[in-house]
């Protein structure tokens, strides 16, 4: 079994990989590469990850639990849905802009594991389509959002446009500013695209 994961040299073999992943491919990477670019024996690898999935495992785990967290943290201060809603795309932006590398693993090499896909990822993309869900709701309450919704259509809907812009950005090699494009989406949500039907006669 691996070491448990409490000092600073499985974050560096974490960080590494996760470099080796965005620049190789996650199934063209190889536990040697990952080794070299964080300065260890490839044995040292197997004393803190049991193999490659477990590395990336261990990074969705980690990035989830810090979004999460940083949202908790900042979500109080918001008055309203809609200054939540803001909260909840922008900071999900700004983690993807801060880290292209780790981006490009969460958005693509990631769902290239099946496994992974049905484990971890399932429970952080409840953890989200909750979150989405719980936002909605507070704005039915306000009366800032239509109460005729499909819930879970809603929460797929923003989930999916959100994802798609961020998966743009990444695979564009992030040319421009993601962050700038929160409020914009954020908004088409809020308002539609559709505009009132001209009044006749």
């Amino acid at each position: 079994m691996a070491k448990a994961k409490t000092n600073g040299k499985h974050e560096i073999i974490l960080e590494a990989a996760i470099r080796v992943f965005a620049n190789q491919g996650y199934f063209q990477s190889t536990i040697s590469q990952i080794a070299r670019e964080a300065g260890v024996a490839d044995g040292t690898i197997y004393l803190y990850y049991k193999n490659k999935e477990d590395i990336l495992a261990t990074f969705v785990r980690q990035q989830s639990a810090r979004f999460f967290d940083a949202f908790a943290n900042l979500e109080d201060r918001q008055k309203n849905a809609l200054e939540k809603m803001r909260l909840l795309v922008r900071l999900h932006f700004e983690v993807s802009q801060t880290d292209r590398h780790k981006a490009l693993v969460y958005q693509v090499e990631m769902r290239r594991s099946p496994r992974l896909m049905k484990q971890e990822i399932k429970e952080a993309l409840k953890m989200y389509h909750d979150l989405v869900g719980s936002i909605v709701e507070e704005g039915q309450q306000q009366g800032s959002i239509r109460h005729d919704l499909q819930l879970g259509l809603v929460k797929r809907m923003i989930f999916a446009s959100v994802d798609e812009v961020i998966t743009t950005w990444v695979v564009s090699g992030g040319k421009y500013d993601l962050v700038k494009l929160a409020d914009p989406l954020v908004d088409m949500f809020f308002r539609g695209i559709g505009v009132a039907e001209a009044k006749t006669g």
